[in-house]
């Protein structure tokens, strides 16, 4: 027997506009963070998840009851919770003997599991631990990525791929440059992740671009990479699919070369060369005289 999925009617239109804006679209929204807390946490891992939520406050929920969930050994409950709260990604905090001070990141496709990392916190400083002034909240921060292993190694190259997706906020076309005041670096060194926060200072320079100071404002920490879940290739390239309508029109005719110019190619039709038109010169006119047979003279 056939268990038939029940669809869900809206009876209000508040409800009816809750349905319409979870349905897939063409340009999506920014992706929200869900932040929760395990069975047992630490006040280390208490502070550093208040600091990822007031990184990301405009697109986040924090749920701080606890929370019997084990994500590598049962995943359900947490995509319960991302569909109940349309949520993205996700953060969760836990704290046991075997692992303590452990941090998991994740994001999820279509309410499912698509990629986790967990993280064990070593060193941390909040952002209260770190004086001086701040960033404005929602302020799109750059993102700095040092090691070559994020390049060359494809688990690594996964991991960049969940933190540009957890930190890049807004996606913005054009930016200000007064405006451009936080910077996140990542470094990457033997299996270590070292997250770093500053604050970008425009000073005078005595010239038209300003002299660029970075000041460290936190959250500052050193991580320890222990296991992952990435998911296969053909489930990452679904997610990674773009829609035809978004997809540019290729142009007939114009391509480009290895140093990027464009190269167009014109199609003209058979010129008809017997009636082109050249430069009358008298040199090229013929001659009456010349026409008589050679070696024909006249009488006399």
């Amino acid at each position: 027997m056939v268990k038939l999925q029940r669809v869900v009617k809206p009876r209000t239109h508040k409800a009816k506009l809750a349905l319409e804006n979870r349905e897939p679209k063409l340009i999506e929204n920014t992706k929200t963070a869900l932040f929760l807390h395990g069975h047992n946490t630490s006040e280390l891992t208490r502070r550093c998840l208040k600091d990822l939520f007031a990184l990301k406050r405009n697109f986040a929920k924090h749920m701080h009851q606890k929370n019997k969930i084990m994500p590598f050994e049962d995943i359900v409950p947490l995509e319960k919770f991302a569909q109940q709260y349309d949520s993205s990604l996700f953060g969760l905090i836990n704290h046991s003997k075997k692992r303590p001070h452990n941090l998991i990141l994740g994001r999820m496709f279509d309410y499912h599991l698509l990629d986790m990392v967990e993280l064990g916190l070593e060193q941390y400083k909040s952002l209260t631990d770190i004086p001086g002034t701040k960033v404005s909240v929602g302020t799109k921060c750059c993102l700095v990525f040092c090691g070559p292993d994020f390049e060359s190694d494809e688990k690594y190259k996964r991991l960049k791929s969940l933190l540009l997706d957890f930190f890049r906020g807004v996606e913005a076309t054009s930016l200000r440059l007064q405006g451009f005041e936080h910077a996140l670096f990542f470094f990457l060194n033997e299996g270590k992740l070292y997250i770093r926060s500053y604050k970008i200072l425009f000073r005078k320079s005595g010239m038209r671009k300003p002299r660029v100071e970075l000041m460290e404002i936190g959250p500052s920490s050193t991580m320890t990479i222990r296991r992952t879940k990435f998911a296969s290739k053909d489930l990452f390239k679904r997610a990674c699919k773009e829609p035809k309508k978004l997809q540019p029109k290729k142009k007939k005719n114009i391509s480009k070369n290895a140093l990027g110019t464009k190269l167009g190619r014109v199609h003209m039709t058979k010129q008809d060369i017997d009636n082109l038109q050249t430069r009358k010169v008298r040199a090229l006119k013929s001659d009456k005289k010349s026409k008589s047979p050679a070696g024909v003279g006249t009488d006399l």
